[in-house]
């Protein structure tokens, strides 16, 4: 991994300062580099375009940046950093900016804050965020803002240094006969940098009954009680079994990654939701594989406007390239 890299985006607010926090100790876990990446404001940006033109030897060679600043307070406050640190000052529009420095680098991940620099408080998400979450072409974790965050343990989920265990488990939803590989690998990943338990969770559709309790909680079955059939209906056991199929080749690719599966009836997303309340890390897939379509799917969506903790959305890779 000497040529890994996790990004960072931020823009000053309090939101992008808890995903370089987040980002910071997701390098360190995966002995990555850290960049840090803002995108200029307009003012900055025009400034440039201005000096440049101008050519005027009496203007400051560049405009003052305060994000900088607070980047590498943040960072010197740190209690451990990664191997190597920078900072980039992009521009462009935020999407476009983050969209392609993600497609240059090819990072492990890019790391966001839910809400941005003068986001309104009433929205969920930011629309930079949904906008790269939507197109990038890496991995894309998003940090919810405080108020959302259930886990009690601030955003790293650790203790600040990389070398803990995170207190919860990496929760994968997982569609059995769609969802892509390089989403199970990305979440294998994850659970064994963190030296945690990878949960996976599948939702089955069943016909709604007048004794069917829409909000029970769902059970989590190791693998070795997959043996019998107990007392699971037919639709649970197929989807428990289609996941074991699945789960296969990484539980051999990752053997000290415990392995812990539920199939629950009925909303996959109101599960996941829920499940991020003591989740390390939510990972779903960005969309149906074969559709191909700019729209994120209704799943990720759900989970990056309601989740109580950090959701990493995944896009599918194309055709050829690896998974590991």
């Amino acid at each position: 991994m000497s040529n890994a890299v996790v990004i960072a985006a931020v823009d000053g607010s309090e939101h992008s300062l808890r995903a370089l926090e987040w980002a910071r100790t997701a390098a360190l876990r995966r002995g990555a580099a850290l960049m840090v990446a803002h995108v200029l404001p307009e003012a900055s940006q025009l400034y440039a375009g201005r000096r440049s033109a101008l050519h005027d030897p009496n203007e400051p060679q560049q405009y003052a940046d305060p994000v900088s600043d607070r980047v590498r307070a943040v960072l010197d406050a740190a209690p451990a950093l990664p191997r190597e640190v920078r900072y980039e000052a992009l521009e462009g529009s935020v999407p476009e900016a983050l969209r392609a420095v993600g497609a240059e680098i090819g990072p492990l991940m890019l790391v966001m804050g839910s809400r941005g620099r003068g986001g309104f408080a009433a929205l969920l998400l930011g629309s930079s965020s949904r906008a790269v979450a939507t197109t990038a072409t890496c991995p894309v974790v998003v940090v919810p803002h405080a108020e959302r965050d259930a886990g009690g343990s601030g955003a790293s989920g650790d203790s600040g240094d990389g070398s803990a265990a995170s207190a919860g488990r990496v929760v994968l939803g997982l569609h059995a006969a769609e969802t892509p590989e390089n989403v199970l690998a990305f979440a294998f990943e994850e659970a064994a940098a963190r030296g945690t338990a990878v949960q996976v969770v599948s939702a089955y559709a069943i016909p709604p009954g007048p004794t069917m309790v829409i909000d029970s909680p769902f059970a989590v079955i190791p693998p070795e009680a997959l043996a019998g059939d107990g007392d699971a209906v037919p639709a649970e056991r197929e989807m428990l079994r289609s996941q074991s199929e699945r789960l296969a080749p990484l539980r051999e690719r990752y053997p000290d990654v415990p392995v812990e599966q539920a199939a629950v009836p009925g909303d996959a997303a109101g599960r996941l939701v829920t499940a991020s309340r003591t989740a390390a890390l939510v990972v779903v897939g960005r969309h149906h594989p074969r559709r191909r379509a700019l729209l994120i799917g209704s799943v990720a969506h759900a989970l990056l406007q309601h989740a109580h903790g950090p959701v990493a959305v995944v896009p599918t890779l194309p055709d050829g390239d690896d998974v590991a």
